[in-house]
């Protein structure tokens, strides 16, 4: 990688978050004057179905949460990473790592404890090793985005106990695009963003018969340091500027895909070649750049409609390769290497009376590589098999759905050369899940869900080897070889109505975990301080709500739109709050539309947060606008979209009560300024 010069508070009023809550509670509570205001024709509306591509029985209602973003929706929230992309969606925070690295939080979970999925099979990158390794998915090159949370998320193994990231590109058509005539098809993007100076694009083609199916994209984003409400200083060869810009916050990306499949009268096969760079700064420190570069092959196909007990049978089958080198001051220091192999198989059964289900078998493998200046885990191996049923028993009332996930887990320190930190060892678990959950629908408008779910994870090599410094967190971490698996039991409850164009729903979760794997502080003599991997016993519990309400209908629309969200995290064991909890979190937008135009306006409003662990700092709390527009227009035979987003209208200076850099670099890395976002779409 070369070094290039490209890489180079607000405390919320009261009457403000009175007032949100006022507007939920009534969105929430007032569905019999909706009844009886709403139109005749609306009242047969029932609640609106979603296909989820990650539930194995492709079910259009499910018992578990669910939430999917795509289309106008997802180009308008898109940023450049997946964890700012969700980032407030109820119950969905990020670790915010700066703007080049961010995963998403889940109900108060994060890294290996959320499933990234791509198309349905595991991703593979190492941004949950460390909060400043980026994700080798972006945004740009992504069509839909389903996040499943709850019990139902067991089938993908322990490590999913969070929820699962479902992300759907295409690449591997699973339906004919077009008819025997065949046709083409295509999709360009093209952006420019003032507070990073972004400069960012994407093109998609796609072409085929009803008997093949061919999928080309790419894509490229190019930004500067990003800005911010405050000065801050910057030290760079020598010498030290100050500027209202976050330091080393650059970055470059780009990649692109070519797939295909083969469809026949019963099914499909299809492949996937693809491939993501991208170099950017970590934000942590002003002279350390990563240079990141994966590969990814995917192979895939569906037998369906067979004759006799087994209805259909699918494979995917998807290979890693990932590797990426820090940079202190243009100079490699460390390398990190990793691969990793997936196969899949799904056989879906007839349906038995009211019962129908899938029977699944899954193969990992992979292992990882760490050399260099700051090698703080050795060499080591994974290897795990499991095997899962998934059931569904259908009435008119809803639908019983239940799970069994059985593991066996390998995981092998294969030492490290030239250091005696790391000696070879391996550890074996049985991870075992369950899950039953009810969804029940009371009338048309309103359905009730329950999940209980029996939840086991086998830790990760570097919860049991890690011994040295980890200068992204600021600690040495010390891993420990005797941990057992990580336990929870999790329940939750749920409610959603929905009448004509207004909706509203609530979930309640408790996950209560018997050893949950903790970074503890052990020693804070040393310099940095150290910190070891410990079993404690946890609670994690919360609720998320929504709710829409159609304020104006006809030529024109508008819509109220509210979400909140709240989770309370605690170590039972010493009664301490767990670190990187977000607060009470209360949003409001109006979305207003009148044929071509689309407007919204929107506010996030988050208190303080000071429920934190002893010796660590509280974030202010703080109120955040943004506004959106939107056109549609025809240009020939293609179809014209151009909009333009402006984030935090204010500029208002925040920190994130997520990311870990509030606490190991406080004042230093505040949320993005202000900035607007313009660009357009062209489809034919």
């Amino acid at each position: 990688m070369k070094n290039q010069s490209a890489i180079c508070a607000c405390q919320l009023q009261r009457a403000h978050t009175l007032a949100a809550l006022g507007l939920l509670v009534l969105v929430m509570g007032c569905n019999e004057v909706l009844a009886q205001s709403a139109p005749a024709a609306s009242n047969a509306a029932s609640l609106q179905t979603i296909t989820v591509t990650a539930n194995p029985l492709g079910a259009t209602e499910l018992a578990s949460p669910i939430s999917a973003t795509s289309g106008v929706e997802l180009l308008l929230r898109a940023k450049s990473t997946l964890g700012e992309t969700l980032d407030g969606t109820p119950g969905i925070s990020s670790t915010y790592f700066g703007p080049n690295a961010s995963r998403p939080v889940i109900r108060g979970l994060d890294g290996d404890r959320i499933r990234i999925l791509s198309n349905g099979s595991a991703g593979s990158d190492l941004s949950g090793l460390s909060f400043d390794h980026a994700m080798t998915q972006d945004p740009l090159s992504i069509e839909r985005i389903e996040v499943l949370r709850g019990p139902a998320t067991l089938q993908y193994g322990g490590s999913a106990v969070g929820g699962v990231v479902n992300l759907i590109d295409n690449r591997i058509p699973r339906e004919p695009l077009f008819d025997a005539q065949g046709g083409v098809s295509a999709r360009a993007d093209a952006s420019l963003a003032s507070g990073n100076r972004e400069q960012a694009g994407a093109v998609m083609l796609e072409t085929g018969t009803d008997r093949y199916a061919l999928h080309l994209d790419t894509m490229a984003r190019n930004t500067q340091d990003v800005a911010v409400p405050i000065a801050l200083s910057c030290s760079r060869g020598g010498v030290t500027t100050t500027a209202r810009r976050l330091c080393n916050s650059a970055s470059m990306a780009w990649g692109g895909a070519l797939g295909g499949s083969l469809f026949y009268e019963h099914g499909y096969l299809g492949v996937s070649l693809s491939s993501y760079g991208s170099s950017y700064g970590t934000v942590a420190q002003d002279e350390v750049q990563i240079g990141m570069q994966s590969q990814r092959l995917s192979l895939e196909g569906e037998v369906r409609d067979l004759q006799g007990f087994w209805q259909a049978l699918k494979a995917q089958y998807a290979r890693n390769e990932y590797r990426h080198t820090e940079y202190e001051s243009g100079s490699a220091s460390t390398q990190f290497r990793t691969h990793h192999d997936e196969l899949r198989l799904q056989a879906r059964h007839v349906r038995m009376g009211r019962w129908e289900g899938v029977l699944g078998l899954q193969l990992e493998g992979g292992e990882f590589f760490a050399d260099g200046s700051e090698v703080y885990a050795p060499y080591s191996r994974t290897r795990s098999a499991a095997a899962f049923v998934h059931e569904e028993y259908r009435t008119g009332w809803g639908h019983v759905s239940a799970g069994v996930r059985l593991e066996s887990v390998l995981v092998e320190s294969l030492g490290s050369p030239g250091s005696a930190s790391f000696t070879p060892a391996s550890r074996r678990f049985n991870p075992a899940s369950y899950a039953l959950g009810v969804l029940w629908k009371i009338q048309p408008k309103w359905q009730l869900s329950a999940n209980l779910s029996a939840s086991e994870r086998a830790p990760r090599d570097y919860e049991l080897f890690a011994n040295g410094e980890h200068v992204a967190t600021n600690a040495i971490e010390i891993g420990n070889i005797g941990l057992d698996k990580e336990r929870s039991t999790n329940l939750d409850l749920g409610a959603n109505w929905k009448h004509g164009h207004h909706s509203a729903g609530v979930q309640a979760f408790v996950n209560q975990f018997d050893n949950f794997i903790s970074l503890e502080q052990s020693d804070s003599s040393t310099s940095p301080p150290s910190y070891s991997y410990r079993p404690v016993r946890a609670r994690f519990m919360g609720a998320e709500a929504h709710g829409k309400w159609r304020l104006l209908d006809g030529g024109r629309t508008i819509d109220l739109l509210m979400r909140a969200d709240s989770v309370r995290a605690e170590n039972t064991d010493s009664g301490q709050p767990l670190p990187r909890i977000a607060p009470l979190r209360l949003g409001a937008s109006l979305h207003w539309a009148q044929g071509p135009w689309s407007a919204r306006l929107g506010i996030d409003q988050i208190p303080a947060q000071d429920r934190v662990p002893d010796g660590q700092t509280a974030t202010s709390g703080y109120s955040m606008w943004n506004a959106a527009l939107t056109r549609r227009a025809k240009a020939g035979r293609s179809n014209l979209l151009l909009y333009a987003r402006l984030d935090n209208l204010s500029d208002t200076l925040a920190y994130s009560a997520t990311s870990i850099l509030t606490q190991t670099s406080p004042g230093r890395v505040p949320l993005p300024g202000r900035s607007l976002r313009a660009g357009l779409q062209l489809s034919f």
